[in-house]
């Protein structure tokens, strides 16, 4: 139930990268085990399983609070095996502590801990017992961690803990593993990136945008007069109405900050499982019904609310609280009654920080925290300046017209689901022209609709064309001789870099599949013979069908001539796609076995290429960029996202370093 549990909240958070932060590896763990059996009779035995904790983690008891973090488990399978359990798994001395996060008391284990199992073994001709541990361990994140032991009745020498990786998958398992030269280098100096901060502004601003989008929908608009009029009518003093306002301003932000929490609390699964999930195909199939949904109810087909209960007994209970709960109170009713305008776009948020990888769940609690400051920021303002309440727009048609034209933007999301889906799938049935053609008929039907042409409600009046709406279709119809213009003239189309398929995932006939006509490989083996029979350097490069970022990379950075020609010239171009599901022959498939003796099963193209990238850099995310000369030397620390003159020069110091002694500082 516990790994059930696990990959469940990794679900949630599809997030990456907080391990890295600490200095944890995809083959690190802070807890080291050893194991011994001791003898209590001719037929009882004592299993022992003792764990060394890294100071300042956390190691929790099986008895810890099921609403905390994840207790340990433990499995001995009986059937069939020749002994019973003598009762159940002992503990050593244990902690408890108040878990502010999950508001219960947990049970766990600080620098050592020690478990025992007494068994009874039947059959004397039992040598070995074998069994597992399934357990989450945390500091400032929590990790989940899986250990077999294999103990020794006998004493007599046998398979070590990651027993189940067999001698072929030991052979192709050692393979992956590079004996890579100034290995130092990997830790580099940081350079390239990509610029963090810039990002979460972006991202800020994705989530102020959608707040201020739904400030204009028929859910919250109304709202805004009512909710300040009571304020100040109804506190007393225009000082007490001012702070009420502003209260219940600040309530909301941290309503929609709160909301994000989920998905740091269960920040912590392993990160190769979380881009496992992340481009998941049926995982983004959800998504596109989803959205598909969302669009739907923003065209007036249906209303998507949360249950009318919640708002009455939150309504309710702000009534009672009176004060600063009431006015939390109060903010939170109205994100509930707002649900069928606000969740469609908190779902294109969400759906918008899934999309550009990195640190899922930071990006959404920024854009979280932005959304809710939009939708806050006009309660405040009018409480300061409440003369302005006379200035607002009456509320009427307009506001539907806004809802549409969302609809439209979500069904254009929800093909981008769609399109990670058959790229990873490898389909072939949303190929680039597909894409653009369908969001070009979007565009056009959102033109038609501003101007009247089309509607979605039968029997309504034809609206009246108001400057907006002739604005609004005019830019529709621009954005849609863009797509065209794309579309006709196989233009690269760099302001939607990263949204359509890559341009060699296309109908038409082509010479190369690599990203803008490059000579590659996709096979890391091919890659290095082609090197040393040529003395290029190889240019490893971590991507993935669903990553945005490097598309965005190979369409705005790479398509740089200076750029372009090094790597066309210079560099054998290695594109390893570590999220490609498609098989592995069966003879090629295996375990792989981790320092740690975790396991993981190698069953596909991508299982193959992330675990290759984690065991020898160190990394999990993509776009990533490492350069290697043919006798596996690090000529550059790696890099990630960044802008096309630091890029080239970083290219061009490859080259550089080849024909220097790169041995030596």
């Amino acid at each position: 139930m516990g790994r059930l549990i696990a990959v469940l909240c990794a679900l949630l958070a599809l997030t990456t990268g907080y391990t890295q932060g600490l200095g944890l590896g995809q083959s690190q763990d802070p807890v080291s085990w050893s194991h011994s059996v001791e003898k209590l009779s001719d037929s009882t035995y004592l299993l022992i399983m003792e764990a060394e904790i890294e100071e300042g983690w956390h190691l929790y008891s099986q008895y810890s609070h099921p609403d905390g973090a994840l207790a340990a488990e433990f499995e001995f399978p009986t059937a069939g095996s020749g002994y019973t359990l003598l009762g159940p798994v002992t503990e050593s001395e244990t902690h408890v502590a108040y878990n502010d996060i999950f508001e219960v008391d947990e049970t766990f284990f600080k620098s050592k801990a020690r478990f025992t199992q007494e068994i009874v073994v039947q059959d004397p001709a039992l040598h070995v017992v074998r069994g597992s541990i399934f357990y989450q361990v945390c500091l400032q994140v929590c990790i989940p961690g899986e250990r077999e032991f294999a103990f020794s009745l006998d004493g007599s020498a046998v398979e070590a803990a990651s027993a189940t990786v067999d001698a072929r998958s030991q052979e192709l398992g050692g393979k992956l593993l590079l004996p890579l030269q100034n290995r130092e280098k990997l830790a580099g100096d940081g350079q390239g990136q990509g610029n963090a901060a810039g990002g979460l502004w972006m991202i800020f601003g994705l989530g102020f945008l959608g707040g201020l989008i739904a400030l204009l929908t028929p859910c919250v608009f109304p709202m805004i007069p009512l909710t300040v009029s009571f304020f100040t009518k109804h506190s007393g003093s225009k000082r007490n109405g001012l702070v009420s306002a502003l209260l219940y301003g600040f309530s909301i932000v941290l309503i929609y900050f709160l909301l994000s929490l989920p998905f740091h609390i269960f920040d912590s699964v392993d990160s190769q499982i979380l881009n496992s999930i992340a481009t998941n195909i049926w995982l983004n199939l959800f998504f596109f019904a989803i959205f598909l949904v969302f669009a739907f109810s923003f065209f007036g087909y249906y209303e998507l609310t949360l249950p009318a209960s919640w708002a009455s007994r939150v309504d309710s209970a702000s009534g009672k609280a009176g004060g600063v709960i009431g006015i939390f109170f109060m903010a939170l009713t109205l994100a509930i009654v707002s649900f069928s305008c606000t969740g469609p776009i908190l779902g294109g948020l969400l759906g918008s920080t899934a999309l550009a990888e990195g640190n899922v769940a930071g990006n959404l609690t920024v854009g979280m925290v932005g959304f809710g400051l939009a939708l806050a920021l006009p309660f405040g303002l009018f409480a300061l300046f409440p003369a302005w309440l006379q200035r607002l727009p009456r509320s009427g048609g307009w506001m539907e017209t806004v809802k549409v034209v969302l609809g439209f933007l979500e069904l254009g999301l929800a093909l981008k689901f769609l399109s990670n889906a058959d790229l990873v799938g490898h389909w072939g049935i949303l190929k680039r022209e597909v894409f653009l053609g369908l969001w070009l008929l979007l565009s056009l039907g959102l033109a038609a609709y501003l101007l009247g042409w089309l509607r979605f409600k039968a029997g309504s009046p034809k609206p009246r064309l108001s400057p907006w709406r002739v604005g609004g279709s005019l830019l529709s119809l621009l954005f849609a001789g863009y797509l065209a213009y794309g579309l006709v003239g196989r233009a690269p189309l760099t302001l939607l870099s990263g949204f359509p398929p890559p341009d060699f995932y296309t109908l038409a006939a082509t010479e190369s599949d690599c990203p803008l006509g490059l000579e590659c490989t996709k096979d890391f083996q091919e890659g290095l013979a082609l090197s040393r029979a040529t003395g290029k350097p190889m240019l490893l490069d971590f991507t993935g069908w669903a990553c945005v970022n490097c598309r965005k990379m190979e369409e705005q950075v790479w398509s740089n001539p200076a750029v372009f020609e090094l790597l066309q010239q210079k560099y054998i171009l290695v594109s390893l796609y570590v999220d490609d599901r498609q098989p592995l022959p069966q003879e090629q498939q295996f375990v792989f076995g981790f320092e740690n003796g975790r396991t993981k099963q190698i069953n596909t193209v991508g299982d193959l290429w992330s675990t290759f990238q984690t065991v020898n850099f160190g990394s999990v995310s993509q776009p990533f960029y490492v350069q290697l000369s043919p006798d596996l030397q690090v000529l550059n620390p790696p890099m990630q996202n960044t802008d096309a003159a630091s890029y080239r020069d970083w290219l061009a110091s490859g080259i550089t370093n080849l024909k220097a002694p790169v041995g030596l500082p």
